[in-house]
């Protein structure tokens, strides 16, 4: 499906004036366009590559020399920390000697040292605790879990192209719904959702080309065009693209307009079951914001402060999606999910 090129044009300032306000109910439906269809190929093709069984646990910068990170990853307890050169190692959760909670633990020197007896961790196999794979790419921490994963292992996960970290201000969101990762995913590639669902940060969506089905993940995107809310008439209008990179990821690179080059990547990392049963999932959001004009030098600068300001927009717009995944799946485990 393609759509008439309004192709967003950078100008002296970032941002633009409407040129009249559009009423939410107003604006033009979607839902014909949005055919279940297109989505859930989209999703199967996504789950049909290979993530070499690599899980985002958290944001790399939360894993500090000091405290470790602890995740449960498909009711597997893991636990994440720097060893004295600052390189991340992750391993079972629980102590070898008698499961004393490893996340509640201090490092030292490099060293996860139990806090019920004292035992000392340095990320070498000890007694029956073997390290796992763990990867830092920069902005996220990854852990492979082979057992759990059941693919032919990779040596490191599938890591989206991003701008360069010391041009760009990155910011990570992470929020935990009542859903499968497949939900997740079947969100993100709904684009046609955004302005409807999302009328406090998105205004004229119109998704310009959707998948074609290539082999591919490079050929097998959503193209859109759409504004981002300032306040008021003010927006700042982008062209973006979505992919499915692995099953669990889905990533939004703006190719133009103010920003080209930013991702936003959207990881889904399964938990486990809740006291009812039902499974949860973790999204983990990674934001790395670019810019070539001259001031974003300032902006790098203001990292500290932006970041939560960063994480507080993307995490108001999780609670939105994250009640449309968890309905999905509500639906889907009852039979009552449409098509």
């Amino acid at each position: 499906m393609t759509g008439g090129d309004r192709r967003p044009r950078r100008g002296r300032y970032p941002v633009r004036l409407r040129r009249g306000p559009v009423s939410w109910e107003r604006q033009r439906p979607t839902w014909r366009e949005a055919r279940p269809g297109i989505i859930a190929e989209a999703l199967q093709r996504a789950l049909a590559r290979p993530s070499g069984n690599w899980y985002v646990i958290g944001a790399a910068r939360d894993i500090t020399a000091r405290r470790p990170l602890g995740r449960t990853v498909a009711g597997v307890e893991v636990v994440a920390w720097r060893d004295a050169a600052g390189r991340l190692v992750a391993g079972p959760g629980a102590c070898p000697h008698l499961g004393a909670p490893l996340k509640d633990s201090p490092v030292r020197c490099g060293t996860l040292v139990c806090h019920w007896h004292g035992l000392a961790l340095d990320g070498a196999p000890l007694a029956n605790w073997n390290p796992f794979p763990a990867y830092d790419d920069g902005v996220l921490a990854w852990v492979r879990l082979d057992r759990i994963g059941g693919e032919v292992p990779l040596e490191r996960p599938v890591v989206p192209a991003r701008p360069r970290p010391a041009g760009a201000v990155e910011a990570v969101c992470t929020a935990v719904g009542v859903c499968e990762p497949d939900d997740v995913i079947a969100n993100r590639l709904d684009p046609w959702h955004g302005a409807w669902f999302h009328p406090y940060s998105f205004v004229d969506l119109t998704v310009l080309t959707t998948p074609d089905g290539g082999a591919t993940e490079d050929c097998d995107g959503f193209t859109v065009d759409v504004s981002f809310k300032v306040a008021g008439r003010v927006v700042v209008p982008v062209r973006a693209v979505f992919r499915a990179p692995g099953p669990r990821t889905v990533v939004m690179h703006i190719t133009e307009g103010e920003g080209r080059g930013s991702v936003v990547e959207t990881h889904a990392t399964p938990l486990g079951p809740d006291e009812r049963g039902r499974p949860r999932t973790a999204v983990v959001e990674a934001v790395v914001a670019a810019s070539d004009r001259p001031g974003f030098a300032a902006v790098r600068a203001m990292a500290p402060v932006l970041r939560p300001l960063m994480r507080a927009a993307a995490g108001r717009l999780w609670r939105d999606d994250l009640a449309y995944a968890e309905r999905r799946w509500e639906l889907r485990s009852s039979g009552r999910f449409p098509g």
